[in-house]
Protein backbone atom coordinates (compact mmCIF):
# COMPACT_ATOMS: atom_id res chain seq x y z
CA UNK A 1 0.00 0.00 0.00
CA UNK A 2 1.51 3.29 -1.11
CA UNK A 3 0.21 6.31 0.93
CA UNK A 4 1.32 9.88 0.93
CA UNK A 5 3.88 10.56 3.71
CA UNK A 6 4.25 14.27 5.50
CA UNK A 7 7.82 15.42 6.25
CA UNK A 8 7.59 18.69 8.42
CA UNK A 9 9.98 21.12 9.65
CA UNK A 10 9.70 24.01 11.54
CA UNK A 11 12.90 26.87 12.68
CA UNK A 12 14.36 26.43 9.56
CA UNK A 13 14.43 29.70 7.42
CA UNK A 14 13.98 27.57 4.62
CA UNK A 15 13.55 29.71 0.78
CA UNK A 16 10.49 27.17 -0.15
CA UNK A 17 10.52 28.75 -3.99
CA UNK A 18 14.38 27.60 -4.26
CA UNK A 19 13.36 24.48 -2.24
CA UNK A 20 10.38 23.36 -4.67
CA UNK A 21 13.01 24.26 -7.93
CA UNK A 22 15.81 21.87 -6.44
CA UNK A 23 13.39 19.14 -5.64
CA UNK A 24 11.80 19.60 -9.46
CA UNK A 25 15.53 19.33 -10.47
CA UNK A 26 16.20 16.45 -8.98
CA UNK A 27 13.24 14.73 -10.27
CA UNK A 28 14.29 16.06 -14.29
CA UNK A 29 18.16 14.53 -13.23
CA UNK A 30 16.19 11.40 -12.01
CA UNK A 31 14.31 10.96 -15.50
CA UNK A 32 10.81 12.10 -14.32
CA UNK A 33 9.00 14.45 -16.31
CA UNK A 34 7.76 16.89 -13.90
CA UNK A 35 5.49 20.16 -13.77
CA UNK A 36 5.06 22.70 -11.10
CA UNK A 37 2.90 25.77 -9.97
CA UNK A 38 2.73 28.23 -7.17
CA UNK A 39 -0.59 27.80 -5.39
CA UNK A 40 -1.64 30.21 -2.61
CA UNK A 41 -0.59 27.59 0.32
CA UNK A 42 2.94 27.15 -1.07
CA UNK A 43 3.91 24.79 -4.02
CA UNK A 44 2.94 22.15 -6.21
CA UNK A 45 5.33 19.55 -8.45
CA UNK A 46 3.88 16.34 -10.47
CA UNK A 47 6.09 13.90 -11.75
CA UNK A 48 5.97 11.00 -13.85
CA UNK A 49 7.98 8.50 -14.99
CA UNK A 50 8.31 6.04 -17.74
CA UNK A 51 8.80 2.13 -17.18
CA UNK A 52 8.56 0.95 -14.13
CA UNK A 53 5.98 3.40 -12.66
CA UNK A 54 3.77 3.17 -15.85
CA UNK A 55 3.88 -0.62 -15.08
CA UNK A 56 3.03 -0.46 -11.55
CA UNK A 57 0.70 2.68 -11.16
CA UNK A 58 -2.41 4.08 -13.52
CA UNK A 59 -0.78 6.45 -16.46
CA UNK A 60 -3.71 9.05 -15.13
CA UNK A 61 -1.23 9.02 -11.56
CA UNK A 62 1.59 11.03 -11.02
CA UNK A 63 4.45 11.45 -7.75
CA UNK A 64 3.25 14.55 -6.28
CA UNK A 65 4.79 16.97 -4.05
CA UNK A 66 3.18 19.62 -1.66
CA UNK A 67 4.98 22.34 -0.04
CA UNK A 68 2.65 24.62 2.23
CA UNK A 69 3.55 27.37 4.70
CA UNK A 70 6.40 29.57 5.19
CA UNK A 71 9.68 29.58 5.56
CA UNK A 72 9.89 28.71 9.18
CA UNK A 73 7.38 26.27 9.04
CA UNK A 74 6.00 24.00 6.62
CA UNK A 75 4.86 20.65 5.33
CA UNK A 76 6.29 18.55 2.46
CA UNK A 77 3.08 15.91 1.48
CA UNK A 78 4.88 13.03 -0.91
CA UNK A 79 2.47 10.82 -2.55
CA UNK A 80 0.18 9.43 -5.89
CA UNK A 81 -2.50 11.19 -6.80
CA UNK A 82 -3.76 11.81 -9.80
CA UNK A 83 -1.99 13.80 -12.57
CA UNK A 84 -3.72 17.10 -13.44
CA UNK A 85 -2.90 17.87 -17.14
CA UNK A 86 -1.87 21.18 -17.04
CA UNK A 87 -0.98 22.89 -13.64
CA UNK A 88 -0.77 25.93 -15.46
CA UNK A 89 -4.45 26.77 -15.86
CA UNK A 90 -5.81 24.73 -13.48
CA UNK A 91 -7.67 27.13 -10.81
CA UNK A 92 -5.68 27.20 -7.63
CA UNK A 93 -9.08 26.62 -5.47
CA UNK A 94 -9.55 23.25 -7.56
CA UNK A 95 -6.98 22.13 -5.34
CA UNK A 96 -8.01 20.97 -2.23
CA UNK A 97 -5.24 19.09 -0.43
CA UNK A 98 -7.45 16.89 1.73
CA UNK A 99 -8.74 15.32 -1.29
CA UNK A 100 -5.40 15.38 -3.70
CA UNK A 101 -3.57 12.60 -2.50
CA UNK A 102 -4.55 8.68 -3.71
CA UNK A 103 -3.86 5.43 -1.97
CA UNK A 104 -2.57 3.19 -4.64
CA UNK A 105 -2.43 -0.30 -4.09
CA UNK A 106 1.18 -1.51 -5.62
CA UNK A 107 1.89 -5.72 -5.53
CA UNK A 108 5.33 -5.17 -5.56
CA UNK A 109 7.32 -2.70 -3.64
CA UNK A 110 9.71 -1.43 -6.09
CA UNK A 111 7.91 2.05 -6.14
CA UNK A 112 7.78 2.64 -2.15
CA UNK A 113 11.61 1.92 -2.05
CA UNK A 114 12.18 3.77 -4.63
CA UNK A 115 10.36 6.78 -3.15
CA UNK A 116 11.46 6.07 0.71
CA UNK A 117 14.78 5.30 -0.48
CA UNK A 118 15.70 8.13 -3.16
CA UNK A 119 13.09 10.48 -3.46
CA UNK A 120 12.08 11.12 0.25
CA UNK A 121 16.03 10.74 1.27
CA UNK A 122 16.78 13.31 -1.17
CA UNK A 123 14.27 15.92 -0.45
CA UNK A 124 15.22 15.59 3.41
CA UNK A 125 19.06 16.56 2.29
CA UNK A 126 17.72 19.77 0.89
CA UNK A 127 16.50 20.65 4.38
CA UNK A 128 19.44 21.87 6.40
Amino acid sequence: MVTNRILRYQNKEMNLSELAQNISQFLQSDNFRVQSRDIPSGFIIQARKGGILNDLIDAERALTIVIEGDSNDFTIKVGIAKFIQNLAVMAAETILLSALFLVVDVPEMLWTEHIEKGVIKNIQGMVP
